[in-house]
């Protein structure tokens, strides 16, 4: 989609608007977490060994990323900073797509997961946390005699 960097165009203007408002009625938690277009975006899944999950935040400052595990619901909060120039150098901005500021998502885990064994990573802008299951919640082949 062609999008001046000038809004020069009422319409177009008009268009974004909407596209906006509608992004913000259209939010409603689910079960499995947040609809598309939450920040960070994440992929999440398991082996039969772990749970993993992969938060995709690009220019957060790992140290100011919170997460927490309580009851079987894992929270990632944070901040992302605006990179934007002061008000008081008299820039203006043409176009801002790039979230910043707090963010929060929580997803419910699996019951057999081993909370005190998390390990989590960051590199690259990703956030990578492994979740063990439990030994006992665990397929294991019994020998018969």
């Amino acid at each position: 989609m062609y999008r001046t960097l000038f809004s020069r165009d009422l319409f177009s203007e008009l268009e974004r608007l909407q596209r906006e408002m509608q992004q913000s009625i259209d939010f409603s938690p689910s079960i499995r977490g947040l609809p598309r277009g939450g920040f960070p975006a994440m992929n999440i899944g398991h082996t039969p060994k772990s749970v993993e999950i992969y938060a995709f935040a690009p220019g957060v400052d790992p140290a100011t990323i919170d997460v927490q595990i309580e009851k079987s619901v894992l929270t990632i909060a944070g901040e992302r900073k605006v990179d934007l120039p002061a008000k008081e150098d008299k820039a203006t901005i043409h176009i801002d797509e790039r979230f910043a500021g707090r963010f929060r998502r929580v997803v419910t885990l699996p019951d057999d997961v081993d909370a005190n064994a998390v390990a989590a990573q960051y590199r690259d802008g990703v956030l990578h946390i492994s979740i063990p299951r439990r030994e006992a919640a665990q397929a294991r082949r019994i020998k018969i005699q």
